[in-house]
């Protein structure tokens, strides 16, 4: 059975090609938009199944892997910032407090419709910014495209007191500890 990812994330490709397996990547078409009163757990396991049905329309016979990475502050969603004003913004909002990264995975075995799912949590602890340290961030590591505004995997790492999870690789966007496991369970031998 051949593995797809349902992503168009680089860094989400780079982290499963640590695994050795060979994969495609089949960037999924799907909104992204939270649902009214949905809360980020709901919203990610959303996503993530989302992603990989959505691929899985045209990948009949795979596991498709679909992941998704969102912040929770107090009650405000923490996603990618998609330039650089929000970025700054969003790295102000999070000085000095408590995030907590929900990176959702799901692998969907397209033949027969099942999944398995999980939620690997990343309580994230951001030290206090001034914001001529946030503007440098944010112009050398240019996150626009990583959740939070941070780049865990690169200069982003400096932003922070402290990261709390059972699998580093989930702050990355793809948790494979988690991962590694859910494709055993459907089969596919990675050593």
């Amino acid at each position: 059975m051949l593995l797809v990812l349902a992503s168009s994330s680089p860094y989400r490709r780079q982290l499963l090609e640590r695994l050795g397996v060979r994969f495609e990547v089949r960037p999924p078409e799907v909104d992204e938009t939270p649902l009214p009163e949905e809360g980020i757990a709901a919203y990610t396991e959303r996503l993530s199944l989302s992603k990989a049905r959505a691929v899985a329309r045209n990948h009949h016979d795979h596991l498709i892997i679909g992941a998704d990475l969102c912040g929770v502050c107090g009650d405000r969603f923490i996603g990618k910032p998609g330039g650089y004003d929000k970025a700054v913004e969003q790295l102000r909002y999070c000085s000095g407090r408590q995030v907590d990264f929900h990176s959702g995975v799901c692998v969907l075995n397209s033949r027969h419709g099942n999944y398995q799912y999980t939620d690997e949590v990343s309580r994230v602890h951001f030290r206090r910014l001034d914001d001529e340290a946030i503007k440098r961030y944010v112009g050398k590591d240019q996150p626009y495209n990583c959740a939070g505004s941070i780049r865990g995997e690169s200069l982003g790492i400096t932003l922070l007191d402290k990261i709390e999870n059972e699998d580093p690789t989930a702050l990355i966007g793809l948790p494979l500890i988690a991962l590694s496991r859910m494709l055993r369970q459907a089969g596919l031998q990675l050593l």
